[in-house]
């Protein structure tokens, strides 16, 4: 898995206790050449592949599938198969094929660029967009995995989005099984790292659906660090910053996650909060404010990504009654901008909870430096002092 800015795939499970897998077996000995896949096995699987019974290729596809989960090596080696397996998807009418089919390919594009782009190359985007429309709930999945998979590469990315993919994932997104609504967020996600692909995603009007999801996933999943990652691209434009904005519960669904959110994804929805109010902070500050982002923001200024800091601490500046620098007898500490800004709070218990976390950040900050006082007098030495 990559970082929150880049992308993610569908990773097929590997279980320490199964044959297939050994994270303990010595490299280049004879129990790790034991405990690999046999030539021989590979070898059959790339003759079965190539045969014109439709059940030998189904049988083929289903032990490449089991054998690409095995190893690097078993994936460059059945390479190969790749444009017999999307022949396989073009069939008419054969649901095991398209199934089996679909899993090897998964299988041989985890965590390999090579065979990623060779599957785009070999056209297999075609019938996978088309899979998306399946009636088949369970081949719907395997196609939203095998885009998420795909769309994890650079060079995938222009090709996914010319295939018209883009409105089908938000149409997943909308009405998919739960699975398929996870993976194809992530497959956007992704592709909003792309130029212009943002605004494509735009076009199809996918801020309900996302923030349904969002607000039906745990604050700290990886969905909802995916979904806040896809929010702030889509900040960037005024069509996306006035769909959140109209959405009812829309910010505080992004504050939500601020407060508990994983480090990514707080970082994410901090970001998507930013953007609203750098944009229009005559418009967007007291709809922020109204939904208690206090307390989360200055959390962030203490425990969050070096990232996620900076933004919470320019956010915080941003909420203040006064854009305009404070005078010399208030200098322009965060704790003076927070205490400005928990003065204009309503209601005791927000401002209550404001004041703690001051409180709190402060005694934090005090012992941070206290700290690095230390850390510094340790390494001190005699010539230091007498200087």
């Amino acid at each position: 898995m990559d970082s929150s800015s880049s992308s993610v795939e569908s990773c097929p499970s590997f279980s320490p206790s199964s044959p297939e897998y050994s994270d303990s077996t010595p490299r280049g000995s004879a129990a790790a050449a034991a405990a690999s896949p046999s030539s021989s096995a590979i070898s059959r699987a790339l003759h079965l592949v190539k045969s014109e019974n439709p059940e030998s290729k189904v049988e083929a596809a289903r032990e490449i599938r089991r054998l690409a989960k095995t190893s690097q090596r078993c994936r460059r080696l059945l390479a190969h198969a790749v444009p017999h397996l999307v022949s396989m998807l073009r069939v008419r009418d054969s649901a095991d094929c398209h199934e089996s089919a679909l899993l090897a390919l998964l299988n041989l594009a985890v965590k390999d660029e090579r065979n990623k782009s060779s599957i785009v190359e070999a056209g297999a985007l075609e019938p996978i967009t088309n899979f998306l429309q399946s009636s088949d709930p369970n081949l719907q999945e395997h196609a939203t995995a095998a885009l998420l998979t795909l769309s994890a590469s650079t060079s995938n990315k222009p090709i996914i989005t010319n295939s018209g993919a883009i409105p089908l994932l938000v149409q997943i997104l909308r009405s998919g099984s739960p699975q398929a609504k996870m993976d194809s967020v992530m497959a956007l996600s992704n592709l909003s790292t792309h130029s212009n692909n943002a605004s494509t995603i735009l076009k199809t009007h996918p801020i309900p659906p996302i923030l349904a999801l969002l607000k039906s996933s745990k604050t700290s999943s990886r969905t909802a660090e995916k979904c806040c990652a896809l929010i702030e691209s889509l900040m960037e434009f005024e069509d996306g910053r006035a769909a959140l904005t109209s959405e009812e519960g829309g910010i505080l669904a992004v504050v939500e996650v601020v407060e508990t959110g994983s480090l990514s994804s707080r970082e994410h929805a901090v970001g998507a909060l930013l953007s609203l109010c750098q944009s229009d902070r005559c418009r967007y500050r007291e709809p922020i404010l109204r939904e208690g982002v206090i307390p989360g923001l200055l959390e962030l200024t203490v425990q969050g990504t070096p990232k996620s800091r900076v933004k919470a601490q320019t956010l915080l500046r941003l909420l203040r009654e006064s854009p305009y620098p404070r005078s010399e007898l208030q200098p322009d500490t965060l704790e003076n901008i927070v205490c400005n800004i928990i003065s204009q709070i309503d209601g005791d218990e927000q401002s209550g909870k404001a004041k703690k976390m001051l409180a709190e950040m402060v005694q934090v900050s005090m012992e941070q430096s206290l700290r690095h006082l230390q850390r510094r007098a340790l390494v001190c030495t005699p010539g230091d002092l007498a200087d």
